[in-house]
């Protein structure tokens, strides 16, 4: 496989591991309503787990407020009910074909403790983002030995792979930080 095929390939993997990291950080509460806090919730829906963003119109029109207005109103009873046996330590408001859910204010030591947990998903996503390297770095080190790529090409692909690495990591670091600010800070 040429290096410059795998490079790509690993700069897919790590940018994916990035794009979920922020997708994990969306579901962290702050003290400010934001859908993506329940959006990939999964509702039993006809026998299988869907996320609630495929079953419901979801709105934050309050700073305080989450609005929920499902498509099919049957399935009002499963959501609340997926709601109530989430982590979120929400009460689910159920008003007519609606369900309204209320964010309280964050504590102090609880903001602390949703910091911490974004630092250990950021944390965790480097790791990633590293073992993906780690595995690069090995296929091209097996096809220079292999004779498929010429040595300079080895060189060249592990720099690429290096800078993409240290590029990604401080991505992660970046969005942490900002989501981290945002929980402090509402």
């Amino acid at each position: 496989m040429p290096y410059s095929k795998l490079v790509t390939e690993t700069k897919q993997k790590m940018t994916k591991t990035v794009e979920f990291l922020q997708d994990e950080l969306k579901g962290l509460r702050t003290g400010r309503a934001s859908t993506g806090l329940v959006e990939n919730l999964k509702v039993e829906y006809y026998g299988s787990p869907t996320p609630l963003k495929q079953l419901a119109a979801l709105a934050a029109p309050e700073a305080d407020t989450i609005v929920i207005k499902p498509f099919d109103p049957s399935s009002i009873a499963e959501i609340e009910k997926a709601i109530k046996n989430s982590d979120l330590s929400l009460a689910p408001h159920v008003d007519g074909k609606v369900i309204r859910l209320k964010i309280p204010a964050l504590s102090e030591e609880r903001r602390r403790q949703l910091v911490a947990q974004a630092k250990k998903m950021g944390e965790d996503a480097k790791v990633t983002i590293r073992n993906i390297r780690r595995d690069a770095i090995k296929v091209l080190e097996k096809n220079e030995k292999d004779k498929v790529v010429t040595e300079d090409d080895l060189e060249k692909g592990k720099k690429h792979i290096d800078d993409l690495t240290k590029e990604l990591t401080d991505k992660v670091d970046g969005i942490v930080k900002v989501r981290s600010d945002d929980i402090m800070r509402d």
